[in-house]
């Protein structure tokens, strides 16, 4: 048994005792009194030190070994593993993919957490079981659960969620839980939310740009139904909405194809920065002028399309990110619809 191990139990406080036991052990941890790969006492040992019931004891050490901070070796006893970060906010962040405005959530997250969080990241690549296996590996072992829920089904098309995805998400303690991109109304519980509305969200930025849309002759989205990282089908949805209401015709491709036939004066909408690029490599090579001959439109700002003078029609993922650390660091659980933006520039 460690030598500077000291328990502080305060007999009078209505804080209960498991959770007292927590923060003593974590507080000296900090402190630097207890290092990596030293003993503390056993649950028996501490039970009778202390004058406290074994259950209350065992409660704590259970907190403790899902937080990854203390682990049992059998026939010796409890170790401590983790000295690191005890003090500060312990964030799980959990994202479908490593895309350019993924990122751009994340360091913004992470940025207005600042000093007072450590926030480990893990990508799923849209995958069920990579998904569900992290969660399951890391509840109990973080303060707060940053989830993104994108996926790919048999058929390689986008779903927000699964039986078995809901299922695990459900074990998460709400008040840990911040849900960002999609949310689900059937997950029970008040928890955090920062979400997109991909119907309406393109919808109205579309509805934005519609005096200088309705000088081209037709509209075309250039949308993957099978991609790695797929997207929600609701982005269709949306423009087909627009096209409709507005009487404005309108084309759905998989992809842009090498050798396009650029017939009239189209937008092309794109979603993936390979379409994007394929499109205006053949815009310079056929000599069109962008925002006269043809328009382009993307889906999701990124630096690059700033630079490039390409208007976009996207959510505001700096915001995003900032409104989930808002809620971490406030212990709020609201439900907020994020900020989708029209912006043009010279391609339209």
């Amino acid at each position: 048994m460690t030598q500077t191990f000291e328990l502080n139990i305060n007999e009078n406080s209505r804080i209960p005792k498991y959770k007292q036991i927590v923060d003593s052990i974590l507080g000296d941890i900090a402190k630097g009194n207890i290092k990596v790969g030293e003993k503390i006492p056993s649950i028996n040992e501490l039970s009778e030190m202390c004058y406290l019931s074994r259950d209350t004891v065992e409660k704590a050490y259970k907190i403790l070994r899902d937080r990854k901070t203390i682990v049992s070796v059998k026939g010796k006893g409890y170790y401590i593993t983790r000295t690191e970060k005890v003090d500060k906010l312990n964030i799980f962040f959990l994202v479908n993919k490593a895309s350019t405005y993924k990122m751009l959530i994340y360091d913004s997250f992470v940025n207005a957490i600042g000093a007072s969080g450590h926030v480990e990241m893990y990508l799923y690549h849209c995958d069920e079981t990579l998904f569900i296996n992290a969660l399951e590996r890391n509840i109990g072992a973080y303060d707060y659960y940053v989830i993104m829920s994108h996926f790919r089904d048999e058929n390689s098309t986008h779903v927000s969620y699964t039986d078995k995805v809901i299922s695990v998400i459900e074990q998460i303690p709400k008040d840990k839980l911040i849900m960002m991109d999609n949310t689900k109304p059937g997950i029970r519980g008040d928890y955090g939310t920062i979400y997109q509305d991909f119907k309406n969200d393109i919808y109205s930025a579309l509805k934005e740009g519609l005096e200088k849309i309705q000088r081209y002759d037709k509209v075309i989205l250039v949308y993957p139904t099978k991609a790695v990282n797929p997207y929600p089908r609701r982005i269709v949805h949306g423009f087909q909405k627009f096209c409709s209401e507005f009487n404005i015709d309108f084309e759905i491709l998989e992809e842009i194809y090498d050798d396009m036939e650029f017939e009239g004066r189209d937008v092309y909408i794109t979603i993936q920065e390979r379409d994007l690029v394929n499109l205006m490599r053949q815009v310079r090579n056929n000599k069109l002028q962008l925002g006269t001959d043809i328009g382009i439109i993307s889906y999701n700002e990124t630096p690059l399309k700033e630079l490039l003078g390409i208007t976009v029609i996207s959510t505001d993922f700096v915001a995003m990110g900032e409104s989930a650390a808002y809620m971490v660091m406030k212990n709020k659980k609201e439900h907020v619809k994020n900020v989708f933006k029209y912006i043009e520039r010279n391609s339209l």
